[in-house]
């Protein structure tokens, strides 16, 4: 649950969060490309039933690596009048030189004759943090002939009870602010189907609103490419409801199980098979061993993937695992070893990486408790954690369901890894900058084996080839004599990590029982 929504009560006289003014807040891009100029937005929510007035902004800038003193910068008589239900302002703050930044925003706001002023947004009962940006001197590191996207993010057509996330034109800006070739939105099928004034109430048709979206694409530049996608709760084979996202989708796929509008009743509107059969798109299991409450298993009827739930045997099977869900915690490596499971079986689904950003461009705000309490963390950042793609030349959505159609991809969240063909070997490549930490820490090349008879080895080995304390750019050489595939995962000094789709080397596509 991301920019916290604080405004609904559930027909209570009281909440604890409830204010009788818009929720605002500052966000800005976690870091900027060379020839980005920085900005941050002052995002304005529930306008419409509290007008305001931002009259003042001071920020507060402070490096981080201590090159540098303290500077405040003002910004006087915007006079920027909200009264709507969004609002985005964006602010340019001025050059800043290569480095870390914090910045603290002051706002100062008008409503009925009073005057507020709070730093870096108005909830109640949460303390504010500094907006953190990396204004970085090199271009980031990417494969040649590949695109950069985020994979699973949110507009603010995924907006209810607790969250809400920015305008596609504002998630634009970012992405290219960041270096993304792409952008999938992937807003919540049950919210395309709910008015966006009373989160309560059904609309007649969700595909409508659902064309809205496309239409509100169409409108904004061609680059970074913006793609209509889903995030759609579906059906596992235990008759559970799990999250699939889809790229590009010809029309609405409804998915409402676990919209929380229905109290207990939260059964999975489709199944994941009947969805399949609905889209040509391709279709990826959301953060599918993503760890959760008894609590959350019982009221919203939610489950985990299973193998069967792939439908692999099928026309249009799911086409990759998304398993990086903006940090590598339990859920991460749980999904990873089942991808690796999966591979041990020779079905070569793409690893997929995404933030599930709700606006979220630097850090996440988030309804902890409904009505009581709210939190902050920087686990879902926009465009952080990116899948990089082998392309063709022209980018559209049609070449980008193409290129998820092959089978040469990696994620990231800064280096690039990659891997490319060479005859009877496959060359690895990795690259970094001292942006993001210089050298690599390890690069580790993983086999799986052919066997006598032609079975695959139950496990994966680590190649000799694997190297450790690595320079920035390294291109490492394997033979795939007797191997049947090869990955890649790499970790550079400061942390940043990326990771291969695997390259099958045997001519066999399946496991020899």
């Amino acid at each position: 649950m991301h920019y916290a929504e604080t405004h609904f009560k559930f027909r209570l006289p009281w909440s604890l969060l409830y204010r009788p003014w818009p929720e605002i807040l500052t966000d800005a891009p976690f870091q900027f490309v060379p020839g980005k100029q920085p900005l941050l937005w002052i995002v304005v929510r529930d306008a419409h039933r509290f007008g305001v007035t931002i009259k003042n902004l001071e920020i507060s800038i402070q490096r981080i690596d201590g090159n540098g003193p303290a500077e405040t910068r003002r910004f006087e008589h915007l006079d920027l009048k909200a009264h709507k239900p969004f609002h985005f302002f964006p602010v340019g703050i001025g050059a800043l030189e290569p480095g870390l930044y914090e910045i603290l925003p002051k706002v100062v706001a008008h409503r009925n004759g009073k005057e507020k002023t709070f730093k870096r947004w108005n909830f109640p009962g949460l303390k504010p943090t500094p907006l953190r940006i990396q204004i970085l001197k090199e271009a980031l590191p990417k494969a040649p002939g590949f695109w950069a996207g985020e994979m699973h993010c949110h507009t603010y057509y995924s907006a209810d009870h607790v969250e809400y996330g920015a305008s596609p034109a504002v998630m634009q800006q970012a992405a290219a602010a960041i270096g993304l070739d792409f952008v999938n939105f992937t807003d919540h099928a049950y919210d395309f189907a709910f008015q966006l004034q009373d989160y309560t109430r059904e609309v007649p048709d969700a595909s409508e609103r659902f064309r809205d979206l496309k239409k509100e694409i169409e409108n904004l530049p061609a680059e970074p490419l913006l793609i209509a996608g889903e995030e759609i709760s579906a059906g596992n084979s235990k008759g559970e409801n799990v999250h699939m996202t889809t790229l590009g989708p010809e029309a609405y796929l409804p998915g409402l199980g676990d919209c929380g509008r229905y109290w207990l009743n939260n059964r999975p509107t489709l199944s994941i098979e009947r969805l399949l059969e609905m889209t040509d798109a391709p279709c990826f299991a959301a953060h599918p061993l993503q760890q959760m409450g008894a609590l959350e298993k019982f009221i919203f009827r939610r489950g985990y993937w299973k193998s069967k739930d792939l439908h692999l045997d099928k026309k249009h099977p799911i086409r990759g695992i998304q398993f990086w869900n903006g940090l590598r915690d339990e859920g991460f490596q749980l999904g990873k070893e089942w991808w690796i499971e999966e591979l041990g079986k020779g079905n070569f689904l793409l690893p997929i990486g995404g933030n599930d950003a709700h606006g979220d461009l630097n850090d996440t705000t988030f309804v902890r408790t409904p009505l009581f309490s709210l939190g902050n963390n920087r686990h879902h950042v926009f465009g952080k954690v990116r899948t990089v793609v082998a392309a063709t030349p022209s980018i559209t959505q049609e070449s980008l369901r193409e290129a998820f159609s092959g089978d040469n991809c990696y994620i990231t969240d800064g280096p690039a890894l990659w891997w490319e063909r060479d005859g009877s070997t496959i060359k690895f490549h990795a690259q970094s900058t001292q942006d993001l930490g210089g050298g690599f820490r390890y690069i580790r090349i993983y086999k799986r084996r052919i066997l006598a008879g032609g079975k695959w080895a139950a496990k994966e080995e680590l190649c000799p080839e694997s190297l450790i304390a690595a320079s920035q750019n390294e291109t490492i050489t394997v033979h795939t004599e007797g191997i049947a595939y090869l990955r890649a995962e790499c970790e550079t000094a400061s942390g940043r990590y990326a990771m291969t789709s695997a390259a099958k080397c045997a001519t066999n596509d399946r496991l020899k029982v």
